[in-house]
């Protein structure tokens, strides 16, 4: 495309007619007078123009050489002019081309300015700052060739007027605020060869004339708010090589008629509404090499046409298609990426699949898929991505694959694959993201695994052994998911060293030994299971220091001695010491009933109330000193006593009107927080209600929002609790935790866990102090933690959740400024009703879903 242009360019310089006298001296004083009283250079990038000297020799200008007239004037990428739009520039009467791309230019442009321009061949002013509507082209641009007006702020209708600019070859309007319908009148640009649009918010069907833009070779109107059907003229652009009209909300049918454009290489139409069948009518393009159809409702086969031809990039997920693969895929001597996941294919795949072609991206997950896989998927030894979770293969891993050292990605879990998995497989270096949980894989680990994993999920299978020495030098490793498996031998001390561990579950093998105790390194790690194994000794004080876990499981071990006092300092969202060998009297912080079901069967265990654990003894004697000291406090007991009787009152007169549900395991009473909702506590408010900051008596501090809710139209109680369980199963270190929540007669209230340095909007904007708190260092780490916390939303929850509200005010910073991301009031769970027997499943979470052309999958 930048060719094209340049090509343009140079036509239009090369068109110039050599007529007439300079008037060199008059054009010298237009460019000093608009340089003088519209520009700002603080550069000083135009300071050779001046006077004394011919302007064909300042910077920026081109002259014809044999008139000496001004035909150019270019600022291309000078980056730091600013100003209005520098329209005096097109008095000049020989100016054929100006452009100002990619500078700091602003506010509107005038009718009259624009005019000014219209005997202009090229005009691009492209990446700055224009803003308001883009004036009609009158008087008629009857020479304009080149227009780029892409990455400003445009707004309002493309003007219909554009459409007398018959000799346009090249528009590009991306990126900026266009709205309404495209003008029928585009239709008219019969020379147009390129137009693209994309990142608008247009709206409305495409003209039903499309077909009458003979030379249009790239039509690109991406990511706006397109809706209708696809023209059946479409089959009519006859010179046409890319189509995308991706991301919209386009509805019916892929037109028959596509199968005419046999110049097509490119065809996107992911991300809409299509419906019906995809036409089997592609035997005849064979340019054709990338087809994105996927995240629609297409229903059929994938026809037998399409599969044919020398494609390079073939994505239909995320579909309803069915059937099996035709096997001609396979003869493919071009396919590099092949995404097929969720739809409902079945049947084996071709034999010969990747034997022929340079395959780097495989993903056919989340369909019926069974047998086993290709034996030469990576046949050519460059395989990236081996994605095929949630079908029904069997048997072992490809032979191929086994030995293919470009391999970085694989999640094959929920199969029925079996036998042992090659050391080769495990020792590749370029191996980072490893899931084949839920097979039936034996074997060992080797002690060649890759060093550069950052997540190895192998859970549910029959691997067995001892854990190697080299489990410990994965510097990289984020995630270690070894649960239900026969593993054995003790914990490698050096587990501790993996400094960027997140997740550590090894529950339900045949460890044995003592939990490592030195666990300095483990500062990021947020969960640890270790449950259902053959552990002994006591639970190390250590794990109390951990600063950010919030789940820690060590059920069903031979754990002896007492409960670390330390775990109290947790702000654990799940905690189970159940059914060990535990004694003592439970610790103050876990001396509670949330608790009960966590200590259970530690039949050792002491508490002076807790049932159904017995009373620990009580001293013989009481000191005398301390009856005289409580004695002279009685006084002031009995001051207290009065005045919470009365605040707690109101409490339990209306105690059977308040629905109670928790969401997290806490170490207090829900009624504490209750009648703590003064004015005093008032820290915040707005027009849903009241936030309120509650210091309990353990300590704690907690954030309680109040909704005026019930009266005011929202929806009804069962919807209520419906989405504040869903939000209450969220375990995440960068998502606010939802403590519990509670229904009043004329209230609603959540409690979350309190972040003492508030939102991340109030210390950038009303905190003096918030750009010298927030070094470039910090505000990366919030980032990424938001970041982190979003991904979990859309990629790892069922059903998987998208905020819809994301701002800096719902970013909230805890004591070390770590991200949390908060108020979902406007969050909706991302579902889609499928088959009666299938239930409702999430299109999102049971794969990495659509990533636009030419980007692949993150880890």
């Amino acid at each position: 495309m930048a060719n094209y242009i340049f090509y343009l360019h140079l036509l239009s310089l090369l068109s110039l007619t050599l007529a007439g006298d300079s008037s060199s001296t008059r054009d010298a004083a237009v460019l000093l007078r608009v340089k003088t009283i519209q520009l700002s250079d603080p550069d000083s990038l135009l300071n050779n123009w001046h006077d004394s000297t011919t302007p064909c020799n300042w910077t920026g200008i081109k002259c014809n050489h044999q008139t000496t007239d001004i035909i150019s004037i270019d600022f291309t990428d000078f980056g730091s002019l600013s100003g209005p739009f520098p329209a005096d520039f097109c008095r000049i009467s020989t100016l054929q081309n100006l452009s100002i791309a990619n500078n700091l230019f602003n506010g509107t442009i005038s009718s009259t300015s624009f005019s000014l321009c219209s005997h202009v061949i090229f005009l691009n002013i492209s990446s700055n700052y224009l803003e308001g509507k883009l004036p009609e082209f009158k008087p008629r641009f009857g020479n304009l060739t080149v227009l780029d007006a892409s990455y400003n702020s445009f707004t309002g209708e493309i003007p219909p007027s554009i459409g007398d600019s018959s000799s346009l070859q090249f528009v590009d309007f991306t990126s900026n605020y266009f709205s309404g319908n495209l003008p029928d009148s585009l239709t008219n640009l019969t020379e147009l060869k390129v137009f693209l649009a994309p990142f608008n918010p247009l709206a409305g069907p495409l003209p039903e004339q499309i077909g009458h833009l003979k030379n249009l070779q790239i039509f690109r109107i991406s990511s706006t708010s397109l809706s209708g059907k696809i023209p059946d003229s479409v089959g009519d652009l006859v010179s046409i090589e890319s189509i995308d009209l991706s991301n919209n909300s386009l509805t019916g049918i892929i037109p028959v008629s596509i199968g005419r454009l046999k110049g097509l290489q490119y065809l996107w139409l992911y991300d809409n509404n299509l419906s019906g069948e995809i036409p089997d009518v592609f035997g005849n393009l064979t340019s054709l090499t990338h087809v994105d159809v996927s995240q629609n409702n297409l229903t059929g086969k994938l026809p037998v046409s399409l599969a044919g031809l020398q494609l390079v990039s073939l994505n239909v997920n995320d579909n309803y298609l069915e059937g099996d693969i035709p096997q001609i895929l396979s003869s493919n001597a071009n396919l590099i990426q092949l995404k097929l996941f969720n739809n409902s294919f079945s049947g084996t795949l071709p034999e010969n699949l990747g034997e022929n072609s340079e395959l780097e991206e495989f993903d056919v997950s989340s369909n019926k898929f069974s047998g086993k896989l290709p034996e030469n998927l990576c046949y050519k030894k460059k395989l990236q991505k081996f994605i095929c979770f949630s079908n029904r293969f069997s048997g072992g891993i490809p032979a191929s694959c086994g030995d293919c050292k470009s391999i970085n990605y694989v999640r094959i879990s929920n199969n029925e694959f079996s036998g042992e998995i090659p050391a080769s497989f495990w020792s590749s270096s370029e191996l980072q993201f490893v899931d084949m949980s839920d097979n039936k894989f034996h074997g060992s680990i080797p002690g060649s695994i890759s060093g550069s994993l950052t997540k190895i999920a192998i859970s549910g299978n029959n691997f067995s052994g001892e854990l190697p020495p080299a489990i410990c030098r994965l510097p990289e490793i984020v995630e270690m998911d070894l649960s239900n498996n026969q593993f054995s031998g003790v914990l490698p001390e050096c587990l501790t060293k993996l400094k960027k561990l997140e997740k550590l579950n090894l529950q339900s093998n045949k460890f044995m030994g003592e939990i490592p105790k030195a666990m300095s390194g483990w500062d990021e790690l947020s969960s640890l299971n270790l449950s259902h194994n053959q552990l002994t000794g006591e639970i190390p004080d250590q794990i109390g220091d951990l600063p950010g876990l919030n789940y820690l499981d060590l059920a069903g071990n031979l754990l002896s001695g007492k409960i670390p006092a330390t775990l109290s300092k947790l702000k654990l969202n799940v905690l189970d010491l159940s059914n060990n060998n535990l004694e003592g009297k439970i610790p103050n912080g876990l001396d509670s009933e949330v608790f009960v079901s966590s200590l259970a069967g530690n039949p050792k265990l002491c508490s002076p109330d807790l049932k159904p654990f017995r009373k620990c003894s009580k001293l013989k004697s009481i000191s005398y000193y301390l009856v005289g000291f409580l004695s002279i406090l009685a006084f002031f007991l009995i001051a207290s006593l009065v005045w919470v009787v009365i605040k707690t009152k109101l409490f339990r007169r209306s105690k059977s009107l308040w629905k109670i549900t928790s969401f997290q395991r806490v170490g207090f009473k829900e009624q504490d927080v209750l009648v703590s909702l003064m004015e005093s506590n008032v820290i915040g408010m707005g027009g849903s209600g009241k936030v309120y900051r509650v210091t309990l008596k353990t300590g704690q501090t907690v954030a309680v929002k109040k909704l005026y809710g019930v009266h005011r139209g929202a929806e009804n109680e069962a919807e209520f609790w419906s989405e504040m369980e869903t939000l209450g199963r969220i375990r995440h270190k960068n998502i606010v935790k939802l403590l519990f929540g509670s229904v009043g007669e004329d209230f609603r209230a959540l409690v979350y866990e309190y972040m003492e340095n508030g939102s991340l909007g109030d210390l950038l904007h009303k905190d003096p102090k918030g750009g010298f708190l927030l070094d470039w260092s910090r505000r990366y780490e919030i980032a990424l933690g938001a970041a982190q916390g979003l991904a979990y939303l859309h990629h790892d929850c069922v059903p998987s959740i998208v905020h819809r509200d994301v701002k800096s005010n719902n970013i909230l910073l805890d004591e070390e400024f770590r991200p949390r991301v908060a108020d979902f009031g406007l969050a909706k769970t991302l579902q889609l009703e499928v088959k009666e027997s299938d239930g409702a499943m999430s299109r999102v979470a049971g794969s990495y879903g659509y990533i636009a052309p030419g980007n692949s999958y993150s880890s």
